[in-house]
């Protein structure tokens, strides 16, 4: 979409009635929780690990766009402009790549400063071991400040993950290790992420929260809800998202969703995502520029306004859904129910 056509469309949505007003309202802060700002760039306690982060993160992926060097300045320049919160994962390019450019990226900085995530997507115990140990040594550190599973889509995936050899064992066992500090997972599921939250206490959950996803279809609210009730502090991915391209939209860039491009678009959207009730800090997509847009909006950070939820209210309208096919992901015969075989304590499962 033209920035000019946004702002016209943005400009021109109605006002909402009073009894959608108050239900716009129920789903935001009502107070401000920044606890810092760095170079400009405001940053939340990130639930109960108390670590302070920047409410933009760095998303690992775009280093798949770079070489060395250009991942080297993108990490530096990122950090210098506020961002402590570097993602990660395995997956992300070909063989490791975006883990092995972000290690030497990583070591220009003071690590105790950073927050530095990455994730798995093993399911099993012994193969959750050996990307833990493989990731580690790929970003030149000796601990992860937060380990999550990664992609979490099918209830068998959270079954597997916490059966006895799941990947929880190896999560808990790092834990006392000192190599991880907090647990998390990443889900692009609603049945997925709320299982999870069920089943163990994780200290994070990232789970895509875009206003055109949320109004289209309340996606993400019952993750919201679900991770307020046990204390995790949520992350949001795809906060820039437009959802998918709808059919006869020329494509602004080459990616697998539409995302917002312009300062105002951008600004509103992180706006929406970040004023959410229990959301800490956004990922943007996978583009350096992106981030650095992304960066530049949010040291303007301000709560959503009732105007700006009415106005993306009326955008979503135009979008269409992202998330639909893993919500409706077909389970495989026979999938048991989600349960924790440890016994519960603080920051372990439920019995």
């Amino acid at each position: 979409m033209k920035r000019r056509s946004f702002i016209r469309l943005m400009g021109s949505a109605a006002g909402a009635s009073t009894l959608g007003l108050e239900k716009l309202f129920a789903d935001f802060r009502t107070t401000d929780d920044i606890v810092a700002r760095v170079a400009g760039l405001p940053r939340r306690v990130l639930g109960r690990t108390k670590a302070q982060v920047s409410i933009i993160g760095f998303p690992g992926l775009a280093l798949m766009r770079t070489d060395q060097e250009a991942a080297n300045r993108a990490v530096k320049e990122a950090f210098e402009r506020g961002v402590n919160y570097f993602d990660n994962a395995p997956a992300y390019g070909k063989d490791g790549e975006c883990e092995i450019k972000m290690g030497p990226a990583i070591a220009q900085l003071d690590r105790s400063k950073v927050f530095l995530a990455c994730k798995t997507k093993a399911r099993d115990a012994a193969g959750a071991r050996k990307e833990l140990e493989r990731s580690l040594e790929r970003h030149h550190t000796d601990h992860f400040d937060l380990y999550q599973m990664h992609h979490l889509v099918t209830l068998d995936e959270v079954r597997r993950a916490m059966a006895p050899g799941g990947a929880v064992e190896t999560f808990r066992k790092a834990r006392e290790e000192g190599k991880i500090r907090a647990i998390g997972f990443s889900a692009h599921s609603t049945k997925a992420a709320v299982a999870a939250l069920k089943a163990f206490d994780f200290d994070t959950a990232m789970f895509p929260i875009s206003f055109a996803d949320y109004y289209l279809r309340d996606f993400g609210k019952a993750v919201l809800d679900a991770a307020a009730e046990r204390g995790a502090a949520v992350i949001a991915i795809k906060p820039m998202s437009m959802g998918a391209w709808p059919a006869g939209v020329a494509k602004t860039r080459d990616w697998w969703y539409r995302t917002t491009e312009t300062p105002e678009e951008i600004g509103t959207a992180l706006r929406f995502s970040l004023s959410l009730k229990g959301v800490i800090a956004g990922i943007p997509p996978s583009y350096v520029e992106l981030l650095e847009r992304a960066v530049a909006a949010a040291r303007d950070f301000r709560p959503a306004t009732a105007g700006d939820r009415d106005q993306l209210q009326e955008l979503a309208k135009k979008c269409e859904s992202l998330f639909l096919r893993e919500d409706n992901a077909p389970e495989p015969p026979n999938t048991a129910q989600v349960e924790c075989p440890y016994p519960h304590h603080l920051h372990e499962c439920m019995g």
